[in-house]
């Protein structure tokens, strides 16, 4: 296909992504869509935070799902967790945890808060991966941070990045920054993310928009639809 005929998302500040779509150059990555974060017996609502913010996220997280799935991307879902012994809890971390200002490890009625295994580590049933869509387990808030997401991008040819999930003004932001700085051209869902704090939500929108583009572009779930359904 010549590139002058390539589609392109509506999105702002410009259009993307740069030279067009590919199916083959572009993966939907899923952050964090975890029982952990969206119910309420889970780390976030234990933790005080509102609801309301991520759980208005996963019905576009699963339309754009279904519609890259369905255009043929590479879908990659991420899950935040530590290991059962917390060996791998930085220190610092740790103290937190016995301050009291972190619930990570202790048990809640899904099992310990964010720990490999548990009934809350799970993805929701809404967004879950298929056979074949590859799962990266990590417990940075990036998902390229001490894991192997970077070779699995790279062996499959990605370029392009299209993110979603959970919490846009943590995880999906340290993803995306992250992936802008590797040379990965990055496009955040707006309405199919969401976080426990509705300021930290629009200001993590906000630098998306008014930063000239650097980390990327941001775009509705119908722009990104309407693009991807031209490639299936």
């Amino acid at each position: 296909m010549p590139a002058t005929s390539r589609p392109t998302i509506d999105s702002a500040p410009y259009r993307y992504p740069h030279g067009g779509l590919v199916a083959a150059r572009t993966a939907l990555v899923l952050i964090d869509l975890q029982r952990d974060f969206l119910d309420a017996d889970g780390y976030l609502a234990a933790m005080g935070y509102d609801l309301a913010g991520v759980r208005a996220a996963v019905p576009n997280a699963a339309r754009l799902l279904a519609e890259a799935r369905r255009a043929g991307l590479t879908v990659v879902h991420t899950r935040q967790g530590h290991r059962p012994d917390l060996a791998d809890l930085p220190p610092h971390r740790a103290a937190l945890v016995a301050s009291g200002l972190l619930a990570v490890g202790k048990p809640g009625p899904l099992g310990r808060f964010l720990v490999r295994g548990e009934p809350g580590f799970a993805i929701v049933d809404a967004v879950a991966p298929v056979d074949g869509e590859p799962v990266i387990d990590k417990t940075a808030n990036s998902a390229f941070s001490g894991t192997d997401l970077e070779t699995v991008l790279r062996v499959r040819g990605i370029q392009c990045l299209i993110v979603a999930g959970i919490t846009t003004d943590v995880c999906v932001h340290s993803t995306l920054r992250d992936a802008t700085d590797r040379g990965y051209e990055c496009l955040l869902a707006s309405d199919a993310c969401g976080s426990g704090d509705p300021e930290a939500h629009r200001a993590a929108l906000y630098m998306m928009q008014v930063e000239a583009g650097i980390h990327g572009a941001t775009a509705t779930t119908a722009a990104i639809g309407s693009a991807l359904q031209s490639l299936a």
